[in-house]
């Protein structure tokens, strides 16, 4: 018997799932609308200040390389235990970094930590859920994070306005990790009964595949990605550009808000409020995926956010700059929330399902590539030109990835299963 034929609870993998997730989360979504502010603060420039934003996508892509391989041998609870701790240390060193150099190094870690983080559990999710109600599983698991999101900007108005401190929402990240790996420590972790019922059903195929799953486990990275060559330089490409405006989106609108001089606290609520729209869309998202198929998701949110990064460039020219800057971030959340869960969902369809880490540890890294180079390359055209351009080349990104996407998802992801 297959996974898909074992019974499914939402239950099962609602607490130890997604509660983590969602504490994780809300720190990680406190500081990103603050990242370039608290560097600005510090003299860097608005470049500058993009590409200590940015530390944190660059920090998944170092993470995703060992991720996979590590995953797969000291389990995902441990795995995301580990990453909570890591984030904690690069946060302490954000509380007390006396230049922006130190600010980035602690921003890295973040990035590192979270990569572990979020593939262990999407490993987990991609192993026991059945695949006809995996794009909702994991669009809910997507949801998760952006609630997070949501929730954190929210609390890193309140915790400026109270203290006066913009560095002091630091420590609401360092809660939020805590809050983490306390509950994986006390809440059982669900893969063990969940792997004995499925190991039950296939303990045959198991068997006959147990050398090759072996060595599976052994492959790295790169070897993983050389081996899979053909999908990812094709259809992850555009995951890649999927990732790229994504991460664009987080960094261009906080460096926006300082280019117009908009507050610390008004940066973060009109970020949260953005985030809401995101967050509401998550299951909407899973549903369309599961109901029309991946493309039916994954299309008009890139074409939703190349096109918004197209507007935000050319609003520098018209009147009311920051009514402008608060439509533009609410039509980025709407593009984005269509497509919660997408770049998930597509990693576990196409993941090899007896062992699923190494691939999606090779997913992850191609799409954080595209999440690392965006802010990077919004850094370095407004360092030489302006954050305009910066943004209207990411948007003509997006639609370009949008063509990938049109072309190649159906060819590689066949439609879904129907509930």
């Amino acid at each position: 018997m297959s996974t898909d034929e074992l019974p499914f609870r939402w239950r099962s993998i609602a607490l130890p799932a997604f509660l983590p997730t969602l504490l994780f989360s809300i720190g990680e979504g406190a500081i990103i609308p603050i990242i370039p502010t608290v560097a600005h603060s510090m003299g860097a420039t608005l470049a500058i200040a993009g590409l200590i934003a940015s530390m944190v996508m660059v920090g998944e892509v170092f993470g995703d390389i060992p991720s996979g391989w590590l995953v797969a041998r000291i389990g995902e609870r441990t795995a995301m235990i580990g990453g909570a701790f890591v984030a904690v240390i690069g946060l302490a060193i954000a509380v007390f970094a006396p230049n922006p150099l130190v600010l980035g190094i602690g921003i890295l870690l973040v990035g590192l930590a979270t990569a572990v983080f979020a593939l262990a559990r999407h490993a987990f999710m991609t192993s026991f859920v059945p695949q006809r109600v995996r794009a909702r599983a994991l669009s809910t698991l997507g949801g998760t994070f952006r609630a997070g999101y949501f929730v954190g900007p929210f609390l890193a108005a309140g915790v400026i306005a109270v203290t006066g401190s913009t560095t002091a929402v630091f420590w609401v990240d360092i809660v939020g990790c805590f809050s983490a790996a306390i509950v994986l420590l006390i809440v059982a972790d669900p893969s063990a009964a969940l792997g004995a019922a499925r190991d039950a059903h296939v303990a045959s195929a198991k068997l006959d595949a147990g050398r090759q799953e072996v060595a599976d486990e052994a492959r790295g990275l790169f070897s993983t990605i050389r081996s899979n060559r053909g999908v990812l330089a094709k259809l992850g490409t555009g995951a890649a550009l999927i990732g790229a405006l994504r991460a664009s989106r987080q960094v261009i609108l906080p460096l926006w808000a300082v280019s117009i001089a908009v507050s610390d606290s008004n940066t973060a609520l009109i970020i949260g409020i953005a985030g809401g729209i995101d967050f509401a869309l998550f299951y909407t998202s899973g549903w369309i995926m599961d109901r029309f198929g991946r493309l039916a998701s994954a299309l008009p949110s890139m074409i939703g956010l190349g096109l918004s990064h197209l507007l935000l460039a050319v609003s520098f020219a018209l009147s009311n700059q920051f009514v402008w800057f608060v439509v533009v971030a609410m039509v980025m959340s709407l593009a984005n929330g269509i497509g919660s869960g997408i770049l998930m969902t597509l990693g576990a369809d196409l993941a090899d399902k007896r062992n699923p880490a190494p691939f999606l540890g090779a997913w992850r890294f191609t799409a954080d590539v595209g999440s690392a180079t965006a802010p990077l390359l919004v850094s370095l055209i407004t360092g030489v030109a302006t954050l305009a351009l910066a943004s209207g080349v990411m948007g003509v990104l997006g639609l370009v990835g949008a063509g990938l996407l049109l072309r190649y998802l159906p060819r590689y992801v066949p439609r879904p299963l129907k509930s």
